[in-house]
Formats: structure tokens, sequence, C-alpha cells
């Protein structure tokens, strides 16, 4: 006979990191022993941050099976897939969204698996746990955001609700080179990117895509500057301690590629993105020094150029930016899951993303149509 469990761990190096990553096909780098154990053992995670680790492990007859990055919320911040929305109506009808369940990547919009299992059968099971420990702690909901199309579908056959949502993805279609890239953009955009390219590498220094033993720990000091920067401008506070980035540099720097703009020998200007086997994920920006365009050339012309070198198949340059349109990253469908406890709360939820979702297919046609390519 065959049991199947699920636990919750209260940290990630309750488990072994080759129990834990042996449940996936190591694509993802955010859904790694490695990464998780980084964040939480740089105290962005934990503590006071509002994501409190609470880990699925299924076991199969007591062998790890599959595991779920899940945390108990105590806010909404740091997900970027929004539910204020919900909580501020939750509230005013008398109830408490907080605390909830939220299976996801901590700071990191990047689509993943998020029921990391080979059998079907165990990614229902955690999917289902996490329904019945948000039930039995009286929370009022669990998500799963950032998840697979496919992952979105076991969902909605076992009751949860799916949502859609957007985000600017660039697909190699097979390119060589970005100057082949450029050749698909019509005759207007590719000038513009042109001139836009121009007109960053002529900022007075040299731009260097840095990664594995190429980076040194001087490179982290640069930029925490610019991540710090950033973060006071557009969230207030930063989510990622300065250790973090020590840990990626001591485990994950062959996962990294660091797009570092110099001038005069001082870095002034930097984008950091992870690599997957398949997908360059963009994630963090900041500078010291403002310049024109060196935002887009290093975030993502730099990006597609990397990917095009490397074989890869798409750049996801992190959430929202119409902005990415030009540049050549198409509107794409993003997946969550929801399960919400009270049953009047839940039905008009399932009204609101039902409209919400076709707001956002129409959205996706309409800005698509004003993309940088060719027509037919």
């Amino acid at each position: 006979m065959t049991e199947l469990t699920v636990s919750v761990l209260p940290r990630i190096d309750a488990i072994p990191a080759g129990d834990w990553d042996g449940c996936g096909d190591g694509g993802d780098p955010f859904t790694t022993h490695r990464f998780l154990l980084a964040l939480e053992q740089s105290g962005s995670v934990g503590g006071r941050t509002g994501w409190h680790p609470s880990h699925l492990v299924a076991r199969v007859d007591g062998a790890v099976a599959g595991v779920s990055p899940v945390y108990l919320k105590t806010h909404s911040q740091g997900e970027y897939i929004f539910d204020h929305a919900w909580a501020d109506a939750w509230a005013r009808a008398g109830g408490q969204y907080y605390p909830k369940l939220q299976c996801a990547v901590p700071f990191t919009p990047a689509t993943g698996p998020r029921l990391i299992a080979r059998d079907p059968a165990v990614q229902a099971a955690l999917l289902a746990a996490m329904a019945q420990v948000a039930g039995q702690a009286e929370l009022s909901s669990a998500h799963v955001t950032f998840c697979t199309q496919a992952e979105r579908d076991l969902g909605e056959a076992q009751g949860w609700l799916g949502r859609t949502t957007t985000q600017y993805h660039w697909e190699n279609r097979g390119y060589g080179s970005f100057e082949d890239f450029l050749g698909d953009l019509s005759s207007r955009k590719r000038k513009a990117i042109r001139k836009e390219r121009e007109r960053a590498n002529a900022f007075g220094g040299t731009i260097r895509s840095l990664t594995g033993d190429e980076l040194r720990p001087g490179h982290w000091d640069a930029f925490w500057r610019f991540y710090q920067d950033t973060g006071s401008r557009k969230w207030g506070r930063p989510y990622l301690t300065r250790d973090f980035f020590d840990r990626l540099h001591e485990t994950m720097r062959d996962d990294v590629l660091l797009v570092l703009a110099e001038r005069e020998g001082r870095p002034v200007a930097g984008a950091l993105n992870l690599i997957g086997r398949d997908i360059l994920f963009g994630r963090y920006w900041g500078c010291v020094e403002d310049h024109p365009y060196l935002h887009f050339e290093l975030c993502y012309h730099r990006a597609i150029d990397w990917a095009i070198a490397h074989g890869l198949s798409r750049v996801e340059a992190g959430a929202q930016g119409e902005h990415k349109l030009a540049r050549g990253y198409l509107p794409s469908q993003i997946h969550s899951l929801h399960w919400v406890a009270d049953a009047g709360f839940r039905r008009a939820l399932a009204d609101h993303l039902e409209q919400e979702g076709q707001a956002v297919g129409d959205d996706m046609a309409e800005t698509a149509a004003f993309g940088p390519f060719k027509r037919g």
C-alpha cells in the first residue's frame, strides 16, 4: 500500500538540498533550495518581514516526492500579483484578511513551478494540503502565484479560482544576432532602437556582462548601492538585505548575469538577471548616475543580446512596464490560483475574476497590435 503524507516545514534547511531539488528539473533558479535558503539565512524573509516560511513537503512511503515554497503572510507586499483590493473589501465586510497562506517565491515576479513534483497526484496533494492548512488555521485564503499553466489547470479542477494577469516577455524566434531580431521589426521601430542603443552606449564608459567567476565581491558592493536607490524610490524599503547578495555570490554566481556600466573605472549602473535553463529572468536595476537610455540598454537590449548568444528561448523582464513593448517585449499571460474560505466572498471573487480575465484578454490583444513587429 502506498502512503502519501504532506508536512509543513518552518525552515528550508529542515530538508536536505538534494531532496528538495530532486523533486524538480533544475530549470528554475528561484525555486532551488539554494535560492530559498539565501532568502532565509540573509534575513530577507522570516523574522519581522511578514514572510514566515511554511514550506510543504510531500512524501510517498517516506521518500520525498514533492515540495512547495509556502509562506504565512501578514501583508501583501512583494508579491506582484496584487490582492490589496481584496483585503480592503474583506476588511470592510468585517473580516480579517491577514494572515493568509502564499505559495510563491518572495519578491520574484517570475513564472515557475510551485507544485514541484513529477507525479500529478503528488501535485494535487500539495494543493489540497494548502487548502487544508489554511482551513485548519482559520486563515482567510491561500494563493499560488506565478504558477505554470498546467498547475493552474490542475488547481481549477480542484475548485480553486484561476486568475490571469499580464507581463511583457521577449521571445527568441531563432535569431542568430540582435540584427536578425531588428529585421523582424518595422522600419520605424528598428531605427528607433538603433538610435536608442547608440545614445545609451555613448554615456562615456563601458558595459560588461558578467557571470560566474567573472563576478567579484566589489561588484556586489556597487550593485547594493544601485538596488537601494531603486528600492527607496519605488517602494520605500528594499526587500532584500545586503547579506542576500553575498550568499547569492557564494552559491549561485553561475546562475547570475550582471550587466554593469562603468565610467572612469567606477560602476554607475547595473542590471541583475538570473539564468534559467531556457529563460533569462531580469530582476533588478539601479544607478548612481542618470544617462539617457542606459536603463533600456542594460535591462532589455543587453538581455536580448545575451539570450540570443546563449540560445535561450525567452527573456522575462519582470513586472509591469508598457515601455517594454516598443523594445520587442510582448504581453504574455501570467497565472495564479486562489482558495477562499468564505463561500460568499468566494462567489463575489469568482465573478470579479471572470470579468477581469476578459478585460485582460482584450487589453493584451489591443496592446500586442501596437507592437514593433512587422505586420503579417
